[in-house]
């Protein structure tokens, strides 16, 4: 059986878990809770970079990150699934590449807070990040994807919006909706037409301090 490392905050992580769901796959893959903080744990003998998600293949090999990981599960479940053919794959990388980017951002404004004493904290650093999140949502609200009515209409692009979306949520108490009524009604359908959103959603926590700051 294979072995996903992860940890249930993580968006990256519910993106590859939300894909062994919709593959079919869940049954192969056993999820390993995954301290990345702790220099004794096997995350860094598996990835060098110390990183979550990474899926150790039931022959020893680790795939790492979520994009490569959904790769290899598309490819599990017979492929053209996640990631369709010719032009219109193009675009779902593009997509997908995005959402990460938001994800990557939030992610490193939660680290500023946490990781760091206030007064080293940068505010400047943090903006920066922010204006990257507002430009992608933005880019995200102008050209809202096609509300999902079926599981086929999913694909690695709307999948890890979804859980760009949720992770914002978690983190920053769904400040994100006010300004983006379309991302929040496409949301709405994804969870309809996904119940494993559901299930791999993790309660509101966001970060002490002033981490809920505005993301515009």
């Amino acid at each position: 059986m294979m072995k996903l490392l992860s940890a249930p905050p993580s968006p990256f992580g519910r993106k590859v878990k939300l894909a062994m769901a919709l593959l079919g796959l869940k049954d192969r893959v056993e999820i390993v809770d995954t301290n990345t903080a702790d220099p004794a744990d096997q995350l860094r003998s598996q990835n060098p970079l110390g990183k979550i998600p990474a899926l150790i293949l039931e022959n020893g090999d680790v795939l790492y990150d979520s994009a490569v990981i959904l790769e290899y599960l598309d490819h599990l479940a017979g492929g053209n699934k996640l990631f369709p053919t010719g032009d219109a794959r193009f675009a779902v990388l593009r997509d997908q590449t995005l959402a990460d980017g938001i994800m990557d951002a939030a992610i490193l404004r939660v680290y500023e807070k946490r990781f760091k004493d206030p007064k080293y904290r940068d505010p400047d650093w943090d903006a920066y990040q922010a204006a990257k999140m507002a430009r992608g949502l933005n880019h995200f609200e102008e050209n809202t994807p096609a509300s999902p009515s079926s599981l086929d209409d999913v694909d690695a692009g709307t999948l890890t919006l979804a859980c760009t979306l949720g992770y914002m949520d978690m983190r920053f108490g769904g400040a994100w909706r006010e300004d983006y009524p379309k991302l929040v009604s496409w949301l709405e359908a994804f969870e309809t037409v996904v119940p494993a959103y559901a299930d791999t959603r993790q309660p509101p926590a966001p970060v002490p301090d002033d981490a809920n700051v505005p993301l515009k």
